[in-house]
């Protein structure tokens, strides 16, 4: 036997493991909601804690600062996580190595800012709050593109490690993407403009759970499979 498996074959899901290879859109955001749920209730006790603590500090603008601090830090994480995932769920369908460069670096870009910013900011603004919006990868594009790439070379490397390996990697991945996703978003909430967001905390929730599911099920998934499978 070999000691590494085929790109195509790497990461398979549980559902797939029974021989079902094609997966509709809803059969997947049923798979991921469990994650989304138990990772933004993660995200609002790590909030919760923080906003508990900085009660006793008086200055507003410091206060906002440090959030918009953990948000860029997050943002980026969740880029770095999205392409690497959507690089190993390419390959596990298309050996094309440079369709996995370019879905790996597009979709990772583009659903990210759907997630952590683009549905929060619309959240907000619908919950009637005054927010503004900050697209990082126009205005901080500088410190998105090294997660970018970083992420698809990770993708890459870890694409060739052992299928018993690459399951395991697989949920615990996927756990830490969507929570870290979760934290993005909520930090994002807060830094630019829903402040008093604990009152409205149970609406906040399902907001989260709808602007973390979705994009990165398409992210992970949807897409890298779809381009995966097409044939020019």
């Amino acid at each position: 036997m070999k000691n590494h498996e085929t790109s195509h074959n790497f990461v398979p899901h549980a559902h797939e493991t029974h021989g079902h290879e094609d997966h509709s859109l809803k059969e997947e955001l049923v798979t991921h909601l469990p994650y989304a749920i138990f990772s933004v209730a993660l995200g609002l006790i790590v909030l919760t804690w923080l906003s508990f603590f900085s009660f006793s500090v008086t200055d507003a603008k410091e206060i906002k600062k440090s959030y918009k601090m953990l948000f860029h830090s997050f943002h980026f994480l969740h880029i770095l996580f999205a392409s690497t995932g959507t690089v190993l769920t390419f390959l596990r369908f298309s050996p094309n190595r440079t369709k996995a460069v370019i879905v790996g670096t597009v979709s990772p870009a583009i659903f990210c800012m759907l997630s952590d910013i683009l549905l929060p900011y619309l959240g907000g603004v619908i919950l009637g709050q005054n927010m503004h919006l900050c697209l990082c990868l126009i205005y901080e594009w500088y410190n998105v593109l090294p997660f970018l790439f970083v992420g698809v070379i990770n993708g890459f490397l870890l694409a060739t490690h052992y299928n018993a390996f690459a399951r395991v990697f697989s949920v615990g991945s996927h756990f830490a993407h969507i929570l870290i996703s979760s934290l993005a978003a909520l930090f994002y909430l807060v830094a630019y403009g829903f402040n008093n967001w604990y009152p409205q905390m149970g609406i906040v929730f399902l907001v989260l759970i709808l602007a973390v599911v979705l994009p990165c099920t398409l992210s992970d998934v949807v897409v890298p499979m779809y381009f995966a499978k097409k044939r020019n």
